[in-house]
């Protein structure tokens, strides 16, 4: 009886050796995903704008009964100012669409277009010499040169990185201007006046970076879009540097038809013309949202 039990005790061990051993199942391979800077976006900026090659030029434009031409040549009128503006912007904001052509890292292009409000502006004053024609008395002169606003229009190229990017831009700049130049006699009074305020266009170009924030950042995770319910691809932030020049501009300086207690009311023109050329240093951010 021993000798039976222990015989179907080894068969069942044999039949127990012959069943395939249990081995744990492979792991899953999951892909990680690939950044692509491709898709639309829009965010917010602010700008540090500042000038250095704007210059006013005046021109006197008769002979007689004023010799217009004459007081710039004698400097009674200055023929050249220099008007040197800075500051910071207020806010900004722009939107724009970038297409990569291999997700991950490779070549991206895009269009973008943004404004700011610069509010910027610089009034420049200029004291003649005393001459005889002045009765020794020199003849004051002021400009104010603004930049209210500024818009572009721009296109984008440049390689990502993963989730960094690097661009070069350029295209066309619009902005608001006012250009203002009153010429004063030696009293005070306001002899000639001359003003423009329009949109002024020309073209700017530039260059900057740009990282896409990891999606379980701080800043991703509670973006401002995230917290109204809309949802975003990821969140960037940017540095760009940018060189806008929106050309020249003629203005006439025309007589006011004032007349001094003696002599003759002064006559005549003169034409003074406004550059505006500068530089913005911007910084700021956008959220990215999914492509076509």
């Amino acid at each position: 009886m021993l000798a039976g039990a222990a015989t179907s005790l080894l068969a069942g061990a044999a039949s127990a050796a012959d069943l395939p051993r249990r081995v744990a199942p492979p792991p899953v391979f999951t892909a990680v995903p690939v950044f692509t800077w491709t898709g639309f976006y829009a965010g917010l900026h602010t700008d540090y704008t500042f000038t250095d090659r704007q210059r006013i030029t005046t021109i006197g434009n008769d002979v007689t009964p004023t010799n217009t031409i004459g007081n710039v040549a004698t400097l009674r009128r200055p023929p050249v100012v220099r008007n040197e503006q800075d500051g910071l912007a207020n806010i900004g904001g722009g939107f724009g669409y970038n297409y990569q052509f291999t997700p991950g890292s490779g070549f991206v292009v895009g269009l973008q277009a943004d404004w700011a409000w610069t509010d910027i502006h610089k009034n420049t004053f200029y004291l003649g010499p005393q001459l005889v024609a002045n009765n020794f008395i020199p003849d004051p002169s002021a400009f104010r040169q603004e930049l209210s606003w500024l818009g572009t229009v721009v296109g984008r190229a440049g390689y990502a990185f993963d989730r960094l990017f690097v661009y070069g831009m350029g295209g066309f700049a619009y902005g608001g201007v006012d250009y203002r130049a009153n010429f004063y006699t030696g009293s005070g009074a306001l002899a000639y006046a001359g003003r423009y305020n329009d949109i002024a266009t020309g073209y700017a170009y530039g260059g900057g970076i740009e990282y896409a924030l990891p999606t379980d950042s701080f800043l991703a995770r509670y973006s401002l879009l995230g917290l109204l319910g809309i949802q975003s691809q990821a969140v960037t932030i940017k540095a760009e540097y940018l060189h806008y020049d929106l050309g020249s501009r003629n203005v006439l300086v025309n007589n006011t038809g004032f007349t001094p207690a003696a002599g003759a009311p002064p006559r005549g023109s003169y034409t003074s013309r406004f550059t505006t050329e500068g530089n913005l240093v911007r910084a700021g951010f956008s959220y990215k949202f999914n492509g076509l």
